[in-house]
């Protein structure tokens, strides 16, 4: 089965966080919506909807992993 991997359920813990973030920080605004864009190429990927070889699917799943430690690090750190 494959998984949404949005912030809100990647860190429901943080879901507050990730909120008021959203409403007051322009940067992280800016990595969630890259985040969320590259999830859901990789989501089509894997659901076959979109064709890409193996080694740009990799690619995408190492920026977003890269992406999620970022933002990671912002929603600890405005806890």
């Amino acid at each position: 089965m494959i998984e949404s991997h949005d912030l809100f359920h990647e860190f429901p813990e943080h879901a507050e966080t990730i909120r008021k973030l959203v409403l007051s920080s322009d940067q992280f605004v800016k990595m969630m919506r890259d985040y969320d864009d590259i999830d859901h190429k990789i989501l089509r990927i894997e659901q076959r909807v979109e064709a890409a070889s193996d080694l740009y699917e990799e690619e995408l799943k190492k920026i977003r992993v890269n992406l999620k430690d970022k933002l990671y690090r912002m929603l600890v750190s405005a806890k």
